[in-house]
């Protein structure tokens, strides 16, 4: 748990440091800045997008993640808390509940995230976390002069995130194959691509709805050991 403590505390120091420019810089420079985010984050997800070959299990899922996010109600239900944070902390922003979502997510669902986690769970190696935290507290800063004070509040969120996948990494090391996170970091790739978009205000995309499609083909795997156990 280690790497995701640094991590949760690299976000809350980036979005202090955020908060205090965001009285000295410009509307329009703030603008361009989070446009040039939300093009930066489009081309991270094609990157890991590209990670996996199996493609008919990304589409599947894909499909059956987001009918389970759908039915969960994801996104709904990190706005409402969202909403909640933003009545009790910031009542005057507007902004909150856009930029806790938009941080919760990309700070989340990026490969570093899952696979940083897992090396935490499975080896106790933190470097991927570290490098992560380096790159979140940097993107904080960012997007909390940019959007407001919501994103500090993205850091429970990761801690909650990335600590409930260590935990679980820890508990599953057989299962957790280099095709298998292969497989995870190419959907959490496609998920990034539609976060770009609504940081660019495309379309609203209900990326927080498409998260457990993340973990369909760790379960696929499973189901497939576990069938050829019980049927050889």
């Amino acid at each position: 748990m280690l790497g995701t403590i640094v991590n949760f505390s690299a976000i809350i120091i980036g979005s202090v440091i955020g908060l205090l420019f965001n009285k000295i810089i410009p509307e329009r420079f703030r603008i361009t800045i989070v446009q040039g985010l939300g093009l930066s984050v489009i081309m991270v997800g094609i990157i890991n997008g590209l990670k996996s070959d199996s493609l008919l299990l990304i589409i599947i899922s894909i499909v059956l993640g987001s009918y389970i996010g759908e039915l969960l109600r994801i996104e709904e239900n990190l706005e409402k808390l969202g909403q909640w944070l933003e009545n009790k902390f910031s009542k005057d922003n507007s902004n909150f509940i856009k930029s806790f979502v938009t941080s919760s997510l990309i700070f989340c669902v990026g490969s570093m995230a899952i696979v940083g986690s897992l090396e935490s769970g499975l080896t106790q190696d933190h470097k991927t976390l570290y490098v992560k935290s380096l790159l979140d507290g940097i993107a904080s800063i960012i997007f909390a002069s940019s959007l407001g004070i919501g994103v500090i509040f993205s850091s429970v969120i990761v801690l909650i995130y990335q600590g409930t996948i260590t935990i679980t990494a820890s508990l599953l090391k057989p299962y957790l194959t280099d095709i298998v996170i292969n497989q995870m970091t190419s959907i959490g790739g496609i998920i990034i691509i539609g976060i770009g978009i609504n940081i660019l205000e495309i379309k609203k995309i209900k990326v927080g709805n498409m998260i457990p499609s993340i973990f369909i083909p760790l379960i696929y795997f499973i189901s497939k050991l576990l069938f050829v156990y019980f049927f050889k």
